[in-house]
């Protein structure tokens, strides 16, 4: 079901990154760079059906907290109607303005965002405002994880990335369908 809902909304809304919700093998080697041992604040772009959303809430602990950044009415209104958790803030906006959702949600700095939106699909100006932003979103020794399918990128996100995070891991992913590249960019 989640396949068709994707399939829809892809079809509608350029800014859906893919046909189909990233497979749990995928979402394992996203989110296992997350110390869930540890109480954090993560959010999560464009979250769409909440496969992410969902894990992360299993291994999250009772202080932790997420907030999802939605911008697609359907996947949010999907969202409202299937996660109900106290730790969780859904927000229906777009990412660039993560330092304003931020400070709605009484935080300065989160530990970890997580995003599949489609780099390759952005304009320079506005790709360039979500990394800034996004970098000064987390805290120092904070993780932009970063998955997108192979089709959409040619590692050129890398390089973008470098030019606001010092560290930067890059990795391909195959077990997922369609195959991922993962980036783990690091806050110093």
């Amino acid at each position: 079901m989640d396949t068709l809902i994707y399939i829809m909304n892809f079809i509608r809304d350029r800014n859906v990154a893919s046909i189909t919700p990233t497979s749990s093998v995928g979402v394992k080697k996203v989110c296992n760079k997350i110390d869930f041992s540890q109480n954090s604040l993560i959010v999560e772009y464009g979250p769409g059906t909440g496969v992410f959303s969902k894990y992360l809430l299993r291994q999250m602990g009772e202080d932790s907290r997420l907030i999802l950044i939605e911008r697609n009415r359907n996947f949010n209104s999907l969202l409202k109607r299937n996660i109900s958790d106290p730790r969780v803030v859904l927000v229906h906006d777009s990412c660039e303005n993560v330092l304003d959702t931020l400070r709605a949600c009484k935080e300065s700095e989160a530990d970890y965002i997580i995003s599949g939106i489609p780099f390759s699909f952005l304009d320079h100006d506005l790709k360039h405002k979500i990394l800034y932003n996004t970098h000064r979103a987390l805290k120092k020794g904070g993780k932009f994880l970063v998955y997108q399918t192979c089709f959409q990128t040619n590692n050129h996100l890398k390089v973008h990335l470098q030019q606001y995070f010092p560290i930067v891991h890059s990795k391909y992913e195959l077990a997922n369908i369609p195959p991922l590249r993962t980036y783990e960019a690091v806050k110093v």
